[in-house]
């Protein structure tokens, strides 16, 4: 009898546990990016900066985009200092141009290009009625039209190179409708399906596409939802976890999306959302779930998990 994955000539033959295989999937090896070059968009953010630091702690080089040169500059003389390669490129998303220009520096930089996060995006939370064309326009410009551009030139050089990981960071308003943010989630949905898009045409030259899908995190984008009275006790009563992510906690799902481990992972969209797109709980008093996440807070232990 034949095992899984051998032929009748294979060396292994006679044992289940391939030794190939074997050597893949030791935990160093899966989630390692040695000699890897990643593109991060929106690099000086709270998730740019922390997908930074989770693929260069993992051992790639970063080429680090974002139009901010100030803050730019300071996240990566940050990552320099954690002994991370990282090249900082300022440029404005919403240029023409600038997809072609990111992919170029990458490979002029470091030679090779393996890793792309489509990070970079915009958001206004405007009521629907009085959003007008010019704002539609530019946040389908930014968040959709150049992270598509950008993974077409990025795809480009990693099928002449045999192969390579596009990350597209989306939302959970790809299925879940949210007030005031009409704009926003119609171009997340698109990510997710320009992900099976890009899968079917470049999966058989090895690239792999999947989307990134965050809840609601503790960054200062979203710090004001944690005071307001009617936001914050919606959004942690019906998040299951009862507390928002942080940053970082999207790192181990992106590694596993831009490395080995992830090599059979394409056309997906992963939500790392605390379950709030599982459920909600109702036998809970309104405003329970924020009182038990500021009650984590102050006792210094808003991430049980990471503090037994």
């Amino acid at each position: 009898m034949l095992t899984h994955g051998t032929t009748s000539e294979g060396s292994d033959q006679d044992s289940t546990l391939e030794t190939r295989w074997l050597e893949r999937i030791r935990a160093t090896e899966l989630f390692s990016l040695h000699k890897n070059v990643a593109v991060v968009t929106g690099a000086a953010g709270g998730v740019g900066g922390w997908l930074c630091a989770g693929f260069g702690l993992a051992g790639a080089r970063i080429l680090a985009t974002d139009v901010q040169a100030g803050a730019l500059q300071a996240s990566c003389a940050e990552l320099r200092a954690m002994g991370i390669d990282v090249a900082p490129f300022q440029i404005d998303l919403d240029e023409p141009d600038a997809p072609e220009r990111i992919i170029a520096a990458a490979t002029d930089r470091f030679g090779r290009l393996d890793i792309l996060a489509n990070n970079a995006g915009i958001n206004r939370r405007v009521p629907m009625l009085d959003v007008d064309r010019a704002l539609h326009e530019e946040i389908w410009r930014v968040d959709y039209l150049r992270c598509y551009e950008l993974a077409q030139a990025a795809a480009r050089v990693m099928v002449a190179a045999g192969g390579g990981s596009i990350i597209h960071i989306g939302s959970i308003n790809n299925v879940v409708g949210l007030e005031d943010v009409s704009m926003l989630g119609p171009t997340k949905a698109a990510l997710s399906q320009l992900a099976k898009a890009m899968t079917v045409e470049f999966g058989h030259l090895g690239v792999r596409t999947n989307v990134l899908a965050p809840g609601f995190l503790d960054t200062p984008m979203n710090a004001t939802h944690w005071q307001d009275p009617t936001r914050g006790p919606w959004i942690m009563d019906r998040t299951p976890m009862h507390r928002p992510g942080h940053p970082a906690e999207l790192v181990g799902t992106a590694l596993l999306l831009a490395s080995a481990a992830g090599s059979y992972i394409s056309g997906q969209t992963i939500y790392v959302d605390g379950g709030i797109t599982a459920g909600s709980r109702w036998n809970v008093p309104a405003g329970a779930g924020l009182a038990a996440y500021r009650g984590w807070v102050a006792a210094g232990r808003p991430i049980r998990e990471f503090d037994r």
